[in-house]
């Protein structure tokens, strides 16, 4: 396809609005539609709900299926949420209308595991309408799946993965923060674990991915979620974590094959560590051990994702894909 990709934007919270101002720049896309449920965004200027000093021409709706049908775009950009089950029935309602879809769900990245007979009817109803569906981010997407997928492209053999994020929560927004649990007592942060509601989603998708990628059958998949206590006192623009309080989150997922572990997944982001950094090691022919030194900025690499994602999902077969499946993801921007 050439020109311009005609995109609708579904959801503007904090990570849709960064996804919609991106594709505001993009001389690929054009935005032509945006839906909310909010009513202090809907019947606004889209250029106005995303913090741009222009209208867009675009209003944005609370009615998605009039969206759709007037917008007829091509890709829709999904940022709703990260459960499968909860966006399903956005998705297939995009999906039915004609569109493709772009989604930073976490639980879609790589679904078939988790909920096969979801996946199976997403990918069924996607070939029916002949459009494709893909999640991606930066993680799940790129960091701990795609990333480490593409190292192994350079060894005769793999025996175990392992890949580390780790991120000094302080920079990031009071939303993040909050997310991870800093500054609660380790009681807080137990009962949030408890209620589902601080865990980093994603992990278990991850490993799954690069389980299929390099076709190995996993026995199990499992991670564990544990506080990172301050030892000192740790202030953030936003808030202050004393000593013994959760400074926030270490998650681990682990990849079980044959009874051994060939797969760790090591996430943590809490407010004063030491360094930033993201990182893939590799042990085969040759080993391997390749480091993003200060890390990899989340909100624009999310952004990034799926806007340069957007040309290889419309050219794609129909179905219901992940990143592990399409050509590989490029930078897109100044190529419409």
């Amino acid at each position: 396809m050439t020109g311009k990709y005609r995109a609708v934007q579904y959801g503007c919270g904090p990570i849709g609005c960064s996804v919609a101002r991106l594709a505001a720049q993009r001389a690929d896309i054009e935005l032509v539609g945006a839906i909310d449920i909010d009513p202090d965004k809907v019947g606004r200027d889209l250029g106005e709900v995303i913090g741009l000093d222009r209208r867009l021409g675009v209003t944005v709706s609370d009615d998605a299926a009039a969206v759709l049908a007037q917008a007829r775009p091509d890709v829709v950009f999904l940022t709703t949420g990260s459960s499968l089950k909860k966006i399903f029935g956005q998705l297939t309602e995009i999906v039915k209308a004609g569109a493709n879809v772009v989604s930073t769900a976490e639980e879609l990245a790589f679904p078939w595991r988790k909920e096969p007979e979801l996946s199976a009817e997403i990918d069924r109803l996607a070939r029916e309408h002949g459009v494709t569906v893909l999640a991606t981010g930066v993680n799940p997407g790129f960091l701990m799946d795609t990333w480490p997928l593409a190292m192994t492209a350079v060894c005769q053999e793999v025996r175990q993965i392992r890949v580390s994020r780790i991120q000094d929560a302080c920079p990031r927004r009071l939303p993040f923060q909050k997310k991870i649990g800093a500054g609660c007592t380790l009681e807080e942060f137990q009962s949030l674990v408890d209620a589902g509601t601080l865990r980093h989603v994603g992990l278990a998708e991850s490993i799954a991915m690069i389980a299929a990628g390099l076709g190995w059958e996993l026995d199990e998949i499992t991670d564990e979620i544990e506080p990172i206590i301050a030892e000192t006192e740790v202030k953030s623009p936003y808030l202050t974590v004393k000593p013994g309080q959760a400074a926030g989150v270490k998650q681990t997922g682990h990849g079980i094959k044959n009874g051994k572990e060939v797969i760790t997944l090591d996430f943590q982001a809490y407010c004063g560590a030491r360094e930033s950094y993201d990182a893939v090691y590799i042990t085969g022919t040759p080993d391997m051990e390749v480091v993003i030194r200060g890390g990899t900025h989340g909100d624009i690499a999310t952004a990034a994702m799926v806007l340069n994602s957007v040309c290889r999902v419309v050219a794609a077969p129909p179905g219901l894909a992940t990143m592990k499946d399409i050509p590989l993801v490029i930078c897109t921007a100044g190529q419409g």
